[in-house]
């Protein structure tokens, strides 16, 4: 099986794009699947978020469309060729932002559309004309129903995180999106778990598809696995004892009730921890400042349901904390599995208390390892409570202003004369734009922006809240 991406013969503007994003080894779902997909066979992959699926179909769908690329047509002929679908906003946003980075020296298109937001801009960029659209379900069905999204010339289908999709009730609006597209298309598939209904799901939509697996567990070896038994009413406490223990310098805790989180998070506030909270009540744009603050070291703590962090990928995580245990093993396992990622190591605490003590158990049985305990009244803090080193400004201008992350960083390290050290991760939207920098000099960065240019331009900067 090809190991390196410079042996699949990719197009020179694929390989381009791949080169400057630093890839080099493929992955094993890459490995396994882009061959495949490349001599236009149905797919079904079993691989988790976090091991290289996005590139796994959108790197050979891309070479494939890339065969008309120099066709003469005009923008508002561009049909939709290549159809993604996936069960959240956020995983939506991911997704197309790697096929635009893939796709950056190629004339192909793509955007996204999904609920929460403003339809205009989405039909807007679909009547300029669009070769890959990704999209949720239900606001995909809307364009459908407005005519303003045409799938009857498209070639692929990829239905990304299916299982999810399913479990959210999908299945009925992926059938009818399906009817949309000739019979003739390609259909990927890819899900962390196989259930009938994904079954069911393949049998209706894929033609004698290839099985493309790779291990969709976690490395146990990479995740110190504790339990602590506790009161009910002392739950929320053991959390910041376990932060001042542990000193995780990122952390996710997973909360049942929205409730919960909100009480969470005031606790940690009061203890001194940089807390935020994403549960299913937010609006998207505050969901998606949460996570950007989250993905750049200005919170050091999220609570979260498990609603609200479906889909979430989540890099460097340092610990999971399961606040409540969950009664579902296969939940413990996802949870747990979004640290200790990529050769790192990761903490997974859970905190139980003695109801809960038969979930625990169906755990043990289905890992087929005993839960190891520990007492919470032994655990000392080893420092003071953990603040972000960033802080995120928020800047009024993004793609569609042509705003680019070196832009923002010049303005920083030029006329404000700021040093690179002090920049973080840059995030590029539609309309606004983010930028973390070190908190000593938040504020300053703020009022220099403020006063200065960005891309010989006037912008209104505000230092979100954290």
């Amino acid at each position: 099986m090809t190991a390196s991406f410079s042996e699949l013969s990719l197009a020179p503007s694929l390989a381009k794009a791949v080169a400057q994003m630093g890839y080099e080894t493929m992955t094993p779902i890459q490995a396994q699947a882009i061959p495949v997909v490349l001599q236009g066979r149905d797919v079904m992959g079993a691989a988790q978020t976090g091991t290289g699926k996005t590139a796994a179909f959108s790197l050979p769908l891309l070479q494939r469309l890339l065969r008309h690329e120099n066709a003469s047509v005009s923008p508002a002929r561009h049909p939709v060729r290549a159809l993604v679908l996936l069960p959240t906003r956020e995983l939506a946003s991911q997704v197309e932002d790697q096929i635009r980075q893939y796709a950056a020296f190629t004339k192909l298109r793509s955007t996204v559309v999904f609920g929460g937001m403003d339809i205009k801009p989405q039909i807007a960029a679909l009547r300029q004309g669009v070769e890959v659209l990704v999209a949720t379900p239900g606001r995909l069905l809307d364009h459908i129903e407005a005519k303003t999204a045409v799938l009857n010339q498209v070639e692929y289908v990829v239905l990304d995180e299916a299982d999810r999709m399913l479990d959210m009730g999908f299945a009925d609006d992926i059938q009818a999106i399906s009817k949309q597209t000739p019979a003739t298309r390609q259909a990927l598939l890819f899900s962390a778990t196989y259930p009938d209904t994904i079954a069911t799901l393949s049998a209706r939509l894929m033609r004698q598809p290839q099985m493309v697996k790779v291990d969709t567990t976690h490395d146990t070896h990479a995740i110190e696995e504790w339990f602590f038994e506790v009161e009910p009413d002392t739950r929320l406490d053991a959390v910041t004892r376990l932060l001042n223990h542990y000193q995780p310098t990122s952390t996710v805790a997973f909360c049942n009730t929205r409730v919960q989180c909100n009480d969470l998070v005031q606790i940690l506030r009061a203890h001194g921890f940089s807390a935020l909270t994403l549960h299913g009540d937010l609006d998207q744009r505050d969901r998606d400042q949460v996570l950007i603050q989250f993905a750049n070291h200005s919170c050091s703590v999220l609570v979260a349901t498990d609603v609200a962090a479906r889909g979430l990928d989540i890099a460097d995580l340092a610990a999971v904390i399961n606040v409540d245990t969950t009664p579902d093993p296969q939940v413990y396992t996802h949870r747990i599995g979004r640290t200790g990622r990529a050769g790192a190591t990761g903490l997974a605490l859970s905190l139980v208390t003695m109801p809960e003590m038969s979930r625990v158990a169906r755990i043990e049985e289905v890992n087929n390892r005993p839960a190891r305990w520990a007492n919470l009244s032994t655990l000392q803090a080893t420092g003071s409570a953990l603040k972000a080193p960033m802080r995120t400004l928020q800047i009024a201008g993004g793609r569609k202003e042509k705003i680019r992350a070196g832009d923002i960083l010049g303005a920083l390290t030029g006329e404000a004369g700021f040093d690179k050290s002090e920049v973080g991760k840059i995030s590029l939207g539609e309309f606004s734009s983010y930028v973390a920098v070190a908190v000593p000099i938040a504020q300053r960065a703020c009022d220099a922006l403020n006063a200065g240019r960005v891309k010989g331009k006037r912008v209104k900067v505000r230092l979100l809240d954290n």
